[in-house]
């Protein structure tokens, strides 16, 4: 063997080498595993959506064990939906705390993934107890309107971790915002066919792109104000106290009307816009 072939041989051993190292992950693989202020209410958020999936079966488990005929119990119901409440209440602090202290490596991650359990399977899961059982709608139709709902607010989040607007609003409507409007369908209406467009209409609405103001400042602590009101109504309805049915009501009412009037006002906004260009363009 000669000497370069020794160098040749040498020099393929190295890049090989070098390839098997680039493969190696990088970065501060340590810090990775560090939980932060804010990842701790990421996994509280995950925790509430999954006590909401439990309450919500345990309910039907509770009939099938008595042999009667399931039907959605308030308390069931009122008791997941003030889970899916404190996961919404984690999920708007999470990010405030992670800009105002640390952030750790996988903060972000662990918001997605946390989302989906309490904004995307949880309402699914919910649609499926209040009209899968009902025999009113086929079950089919069911299971779409429940899938839509799961997969939009995957999609969603999936774009939101990849696309940024101009604007820096949220480009669909937010899956917090979206989950909580599918409750609202569910604690007001029966089940039938024109509720399962309206919670269909909640997906393609999570999955346009329509601009949704993100809640900053003032917004944030009306929002925030908004959740702990939703969440006393919510708990004096499941306590079956007088009026509880009244409050439920008109809260589950305005937030169905205020996701649907945020595209309108967006729609006169634009249609305003492209006038006035007409206007300097004619001009």
């Amino acid at each position: 063997m000669t000497t370069s072939d020794l160098g040749s041989g040498f020099g393929a051993g190295a890049a090989w080498q070098v390839e098997e190292e680039d493969d190696e992950p990088r970065g501060p693989v340590g810090k990775a595993f560090r939980l932060s202020a804010a990842d701790s209410l990421s996994l509280g958020n995950a925790l509430s959506g999954f006590l909401a999936v439990c309450v919500l079966a345990w309910s039907a488990i509770s009939s099938l064990q008595a042999n009667v005929k399931f039907a959605p119990d308030p308390r069931f119901f009122g008791t997941a939906v003030v889970l899916l409440l404190v996961g919404a209440t984690c999920d708007l602090f999470d990010g405030l705390v992670a800009r105002k202290f640390r952030a750790s490596a996988m903060g972000a991650e662990l918001d997605n993934l946390a989302d989906v359990i309490s904004f995307g399977f949880a309402p699914a899961f919910m649609v499926m107890i209040w009209a899968g059982f009902s025999g009113k709608l086929p079950l089919w139709l069911v299971l779409v309107a429940a899938g839509s709902i799961l997969l939009a607010g995957v999609v969603r989040l999936a774009r939101f971790a990849c696309v940024k607007t101009k604007s820096g609003d949220f480009m669909g409507l937010p899956i917090p915002m979206g989950a909580m409007t599918v409750v609202s369908i569910v604690l007001l209406f029966q089940p039938n066919y024109l509720t399962i467009a309206g919670i269909m209409a909640v997906a393609w609405l999570m999955v346009s792109r329509i601009e949704y103001p993100k809640p900053k400042g003032n917004l944030a602590a009306v929002v925030l104000a908004w959740m702990l009101i939703n969440v006393a109504c919510l708990m004096i309805w499941a306590a079956q106290i007088a009026g509880g049915d009244q409050l439920i009501r008109v809260g589950a009412t305005m937030q169905i009307a205020m996701v649907s009037a945020i595209p309108l006002r967006v729609l006169m906004f634009k249609q305003q816009r492209r006038r006035e260009r007409r206007s300097e363009n004619a001009g």
